[in-house]
């Protein structure tokens, strides 16, 4: 097993001790910083939760989260918590088809999977954070997002599940579609003339 293959700690070791506590096999779905940094490669951008949108089963969930949430021994020991995120106005209704697994066989009892990028980011639309907004450009950078299927997959698959699109989450897909194409326009320009330069 290569060094690239290892949950990186601190979280390896938070999840190794969290594993140990799992009574059978359950699945957490990830997403926020942890996964834009150990999945997605953005390096610099620091977190320390693991925010998970579901626990499958959920019969240990309070368990998991007594252990493992902020302020709990685990924490503690380790300097990063598990966080269950309840606070999302909506998602793709899809995203659990989408979902690929990160560092298989790691754990005995816990399997981590992650978001699509897509996903990943309309999952932060309606808070539309600078955080947010950072994670977004970055992955459209790496081009793991295009603002063809951004905009699609939300009026595919969310927009219908929010009270009043056209005056909170619309205007925030606009902007980030406005954005993701304004940064490649910038990135195109920058890549021709450093190429004109050294022609």
């Amino acid at each position: 097993m290569s060094k690239t293959d290892r949950i990186p700690n601190p979280w390896g070791s938070f999840l190794r001790e969290l594993d140990d506590i799992a009574a059978g096999p359950v699945d957490f779905h990830c997403i926020g910083g942890f996964i834009v940094n150990t999945k997605y490669g953005f390096s610099s951008r620091q977190t320390f939760d693991i925010d998970v949108l579901a626990i499958t089963p959920n019969a240990q969930r309070q368990e998991f989260l007594e252990h493992a949430a902020q302020g709990s021994v685990l924490h503690r020991r380790h300097g990063v918590y598990l966080d269950l995120v309840t606070v999302i106005q909506a998602y793709p209704e899809n995203y659990d088809q989408r979902l690929a697994e990160i560092y298989a066989g790691q754990l005995k009892k816990i399997r981590l999977f992650a978001v699509e990028p897509h996903d990943l980011a309309l999952m932060k639309l309606g808070r539309n954070s600078e955080r947010d907004r950072v994670d977004v450009l970055f992955l459209a950078s790496q081009g793991l997002v295009t603002p063809e299927e951004l905009e699609r997959r939300y009026r595919a698959e969310m927009r219908s599940y929010i009270g009043v699109p056209e005056r909170s989450t619309d205007i925030a897909l606009q902007l980030w579609v406005s954005m993701i194409r304004e940064e490649a326009l910038a990135r195109d320009s920058g890549a021709k003339y450093r190429s004109d330069s050294s022609a």
